[in-house]
């Protein structure tokens, strides 16, 4: 899934799901005028109690505004109406057939939570269908607002020159303090998977790919429910368009040759299990599919036997024999390290640090940073059982601190990457309020009495005071 940037105000996770909750009707404006119109923007008017309905799924969810609720919330509502009319002159269009099995799993979610459909009824004082409706639409708002987002500032892209003069105007009190850092290396055995365990993975696959051609299970929901890939599942198993280089090459070769999206690949093996797959859309050299992925399961006695032959080759390095360095390329099995001497890349998108070899201790897999946090450089640690990241799979494994860097300030030489992205991030959010601002510029808008007192985020929304 591609990493979203989130940018403007006050973007608070449960507004993604928004709908309406039970209000305390002691809080805030009174809610006897139910049509009261607060604001206008453009054609769209924002209602008194569509304010008060958002603000109480706040509260039900724990989250609170950060100002004057009847401040903030209108003007996130007014500018998602700036974005929504954006999505339409870009033709950006929700892919509801993702957005609507995600709804079901929220609403199912409900259930899980209240007990039952009624009490999910009860507490939201409303239909199921219309809570349901509620949702899609707030997902789909989300969606393109994203979309604009980044067609807005899909351009951004750091020369050294510019991170370095971004860098030099930093107040002092601004530059991030960098918490200590490691490098460590890793030798990696992944146990045997018996026959019969991929046979029956491979079973479930044309079971699945059986009821999709038949119509009795619609791809996307199968892949909610039970797809491995955990970034994908949520979305119906949708990847997002992608060029052929975002796979490795034998689902991509499957992938890029898909054209029919009422059929279902052939099953395909790659690294991370069993897959099929499902054409969505193309546009150029990027392709959008949908998959679901099985992995067959480790047995205990498969990890045992890996670990012990990690503490054989441990012992081998321990007396001298020969050096870990040189012989990791041939006993790890571990892709991305093996040919680096088994030195780890951090591929934690959310991390500074993504991408390089250096590692925070919260970005390293839980497992590893628990044996790191007491070693000392050129220390290797006995063999434990821990969980690929990569693969969400045990596999044994033994590490060796390369190096220790001590917590210090940001600077360019030792932390060129955490700048660059700061540089990014900070162009971005420019971008959008300058779009934003400009919208609003060139967009009718009409603030009512009573709604008016406020310090908003952006500028130019009380053009009536202006022209006075």
């Amino acid at each position: 899934m591609k990493k979203k940037t989130t940018i403007g105000l006050v973007a608070v996770a449960a507004l993604s799901i928004g709908i309406t909750a039970f209000a305390d009707s002691t809080s805030g404006p009174k809610k006897n005028v139910i049509d009261e119109v607060a604001w206008i923007v453009g054609d769209n008017a924002i209602y008194k109690s569509e304010i008060e309905e958002e603000y109480a799924s706040m509260r039900s969810m724990g989250v609170s505004p950060s100002g004057d609720p009847y401040c903030v919330i209108p003007e996130q509502l007014a500018v998602e109406k700036l974005y929504l009319h954006q999505g339409k002159l870009d033709t950006i269009e929700a892919p509801v057939g993702s957005l609507s099995p995600r709804a079901e799993m929220q609403m199912n979610y409900y259930v899980k939570m209240l007990g039952s459909r009624e009490k999910v009824e009860e507490m939201f004082r409303k239909p199921w269908n219309s809570i349901r409706d509620e949702v899609i639409e707030k997902m789909k708002t989300n969606y393109i607002k994203e979309q604009v987002q980044d067609n807005l500032t899909k351009n951004v892209k750091a020369t050294p020159n510019d991170v370095k003069k971004y860098f030099a105007k930093l107040p002092a009190d601004s530059i991030p303090y960098v918490p200590m850092q490691v490098e460590v290396q890793i030798m990696q055995l992944n146990p045997i998977i018996p026959k019969q365990e991929i046979e029956n993975v491979k079973a479930r696959l044309r079971e699945f790919t059986d009821r999709v051609n038949k119509g009795e299970s619609e791809f996307s929901t199968l892949a909610i429910f039970y797809s491995e890939d955990p970034a994908s599942a949520t979305k119906g198993g949708e990847l997002g368009y992608a060029t052929r280089s975002t796979y490795v090459p034998e689902f991509a070769n499957v992938a890029f040759n898909l054209n029919d999206p009422k059929k279902v690949s052939r099953i395909v093996e790659t690294e991370f299990g069993y897959h099929i797959i499902q054409f969505i859309d193309r546009k150029g050299e990027e392709v959008n599919v949908r998959h679901i992925l099985l992995k067959p399961k480790v047995n205990e006695k498969d990890l045992r036997d890996a670990t012990m032959r990690l503490d054989s080759i441990r012992k081998e390095i321990v007396a001298g024999t020969f050096s870990f360095d040189d012989n990791v390329r041939y006993i790890s099995q571990d892709k991305d390290s093996r040919n680096n001497k088994g030195i780890m890349i951090n591929n934690n998108q959310e991390s500074e640090r993504y991408g390089t070899t250096r590692f925070e201790m919260q970005d390293l897999p839980p497992e590893i940073a628990q044996r790191i946090e007491k070693m000392q450089p050129g220390d290797l640690s006995e063999p434990f059982i821990m969980t690929d990241p990569k693969k969400n799979q045990e596999v044994a494994v033994m590490v060796k601190l390369k190096e220790r860097i001590p917590g210090h300030s940001a600077n360019l030489a030792e932390d060129y990457n955490m700048l660059k992205r700061m540089y990014e991030n900070y162009t971005k959010e420019q971008i959008i309020k300058d779009w934003v601002e400009k919208k609003i510029k060139d967009t009718y808008v009409h603030i009512s009495e009573g709604w008016n007192n406020c310090e908003f985020h952006y500028d130019g929304w009380e053009k009536e005071k202006a022209e006075k």
